[in-house]
C-alpha cells in the first residue's frame, strides 16, 4: 500500500526525479515523458468518465485508469535487455492479460457498431467527444513510449496495451455516438 505523508519532497528541484529502483533521471527524459503522457491519459478518462452515465462502462474504465497507474509504473522501473519483464510483488509490469482483456473489449463493442464508411471527425455526444480526446492523448503517450523505447529497454507488453487501448477508445467514442449513427463523419476537401 501507497502511503504518501508529505507531498513535497524538494528532490525534484534541479530538474531530476526518482525511478523505482532508487536512480534518478532528467525530468524531460523520454522515459518520463512517456510517464508523464499516460498520467495525462488517466486524467484525460477521468474528465471522461464525469460524461457517463452507464456503471457497466464506468467500471470498465476505472479498471482501464488503474492499468495505466501500473503502465506508469511498469514504465517507472528501468530493465536489461534479458528481462523477462515478470511482476513480482516489488515490480508492477504490464502482463498479457491486461492486453487481452482490452481486445476482448474492442471485440465486444465492434460488433455492435455500424460499418465504417469515412473517417469520422472526433465529437458527437459530449461524452464521445471527452473519449476521442482521450484516444489522442493515448496515441500521443504510445508515440512517447515508443521513443522511449528505442533508447532503453521497454515492456514490450506496456506498448501494446498502450496501442490497444487507443484501438478501444475510438470503437468506444462510435459506441457513445449511438453504435456509430450519431458519428460526424469527414468529408474530404469540403471547405474548399
Amino acid at each position: 500500500m501507497v502511503k504518501l505523508n508529505k507531498i513535497y519532497t524538494k528532490t525534484g528541484d534541479d530538474g531530476t526525479t526518482g525511478l523505482v529502483d532508487g536512480s534518478r533521471i532528467a525530468k524531460n527524459h523520454p522515459r518520463m515523458a512517456a510517464i508523464g503522457d499516460i498520467d495525462e491519459l488517466n486524467s484525460t478518462l477521468g474528465v471522461a468518465i464525469c460524461e457517463i452515465a452507464d456503471e457497466a462502462l464506468v467500471k470498465t474504465l476505472r479498471i482501464i485508469q488503474n492499468d495505466l497507474f501500473d503502465l506508469g509504473a511498469d514504465l517507472a522501473t528501468p530493465a536489461e535487455a534479458d528481462d523477462d519483464f515478470e511482476p513480482s510483488e516489488m515490480v508492477l509490469r504490464i502482463v498479457p492479460s491486461q492486453v487481452d482483456r482490452l481486445e476482448q473489449e474492442i471485440d465486444t463493442v465492434n460488433e455492435r457498431l455500424d460499418p465504417l464508411t469515412s473517417f469520422i471527425l472526433p465529437g458527437g455526444s459530449k461524452a464521445a467527444a471527452t473519449i476521442h480526446l482521450a484516444r489522442a492523448t493515448a496515441r500521443r503517450a504510445e508515440r512517447e513510449a515508443v521513443s522511449a523505447a528505442q533508447e532503453m529497454t521497454i515492456n514490450p507488453q506496456a506498448l501494446a496495451y498502450v496501442n490497444r487501448l487507443s484501438d478501444y477508445l475510438f470503437v468506444l467514442a462510435r459506441a457513445l455516438n449511438d453504435g456509430g449513427k450519431a458519428d460526424i463523419l469527414w468529408v474530404p476537401g469540403a471547405s474548399r
